[in-house]
């Protein structure tokens, strides 16, 4: 793998695109291959079923929810770890405010397909899919969010796609948890890629919790597109896999300011005899400004017009995401990547 060494980071000689090899099974092998025959058109049968079908049906969260923990439980994802920051063990429901709640953000480590399948059989949340060099997201289905973690990592939104910001979105959506993947593509699991910007545009007063997502084995990640079989054999070919999840503490956008009261605001513009009119001008025209320079930036590179604020409330985030997966932060993003994928398609072709 020397050949790929350019795409290590330079820092901490990490290589977050690189799959990771699958143990050999010895003489389990017979033992593997069963489980795999006998699993497989299950999970088939019943992941058609629930995406074709169920999904449909008016059978509520809690049926939505069941059908998944079906797909998840199918292939052996059995062990579940879970912690959160600040929570004793077995004291979670004393401290309901330390895990997502309706109207709060999840912003996610990305790896496997399973990723988006688990946190909606726990959350039942709205997906939105990021991009490297825009601030708005494009809301996707828990479909198109499994599909995604097979498929080639794009810089660009489509021309088609409909965007939108995390403002917006929360606001559209009060009662949902919003799940954001914001490094924007799969990787090993073993590094955190840079952030997208579409983060700044979270509400200041809107809970972000940062998930790291690790499993045992660890061969069940998706840093390579289009590797059906192989995903398919680690998943369905061993008796049972782990998911390690950590929650770190609520993280509020403190790049943005907090905008006034509705009652402050009305109470200034109300007393017209008594306040100066010029304290008044540009308060509408402020919000106004800002959405048009959002919706103008949407193709445009945000890296180097941040302001330190901003580039703070992301290396927060960044180092949160990297302290729960016990890994480090690298600096190969969604670009590095895809010159990987073209080399590393050569050099199979080769072979």
């Amino acid at each position: 793998m020397e050949r790929f060494s350019q795409f290590r980071d330079k820092g901490s000689g990490i290589a977050p695109f690189l799959p990771i090899p699958t143990e050999s099974a010895g003489f389990a092998l017979p033992v593997h291959i069963f489980l795999y025959v006998c699993r497989v058109p299950l999970l088939i049968i019943f992941a058609l079923s629930y995406f074709l079908v169920l999904q449909w049906l008016p059978i509520g969260i809690w049926g939505r929810k069941a059908g998944l923990w079906g797909i998840l439980g199918i292939p052996g994802i059995w062990w579940i770890d879970l912690q959160v920051d600040g929570v004793k063990k077995g004291s979670l429901a004393k401290n309901s405010t330390k895990f997502p709640e309706a109207g709060s953000i999840i912003t996610s480590s990305r790896a496997s397909p399973i990723d988006p399948c688990y946190l909606a059989a726990i959350f039942d949340p709205i997906f939105a899919a990021t991009y490297p060099h825009t601030k708005l997201v494009e809301r996707i289905s828990l479909f198109t969010a499994i599909y995604r973690s097979f498929t080639h990592p794009k810089l660009e939104p489509a021309y088609n796609a409909r965007l939108v910001d995390l403002e917006t979105l929360v606001k559209q959506n009060p009662d949902r948890i919003i799940v954001v993947f914001p490094e924007c593509t799969t990787t090993n699991g073993r590094g955190i890629l840079p952030l997208s910007p579409s983060l700044l545009t979270i509400p200041p007063r809107t809970k972000i919790f940062p998930f790291s997502l690790r499993y045992t084995a660890p061969d069940v990640t998706t840093p390579i597109p289009h590797c059906y079989f192989t995903f398919m054999w680690n998943l369905c070919s061993k008796p049972s896999h782990c998911i390690r999840i950590r929650v770190a503490e609520a993280i509020y956008n403190t790049s943005k300011p907090i905008p006034a009261t509705k009652a402050a605001t009305t109470t200034a513009v109300s007393s017209s005899y008594t306040t100066n009119y010029f304290d008044t001008l540009g308060s509408d025209n402020g919000v106004s400004s800002d959405a048009d320079t959002l919706v103008s930036s949407g193709g445009e590179d945000q890296e180097a017009s941040m302001t330190r604020e901003e580039r703070a409330f992301l290396d927060k985030i960044a180092e949160a995401l990297a302290r729960l997966g016990r890994v480090k932060r690298v600096g190969l993003g969604v670009k590095e990547k895809i010159d990987f994928i073209a080399m590393w398609a050569t050099s199979r072709s080769r072979r």
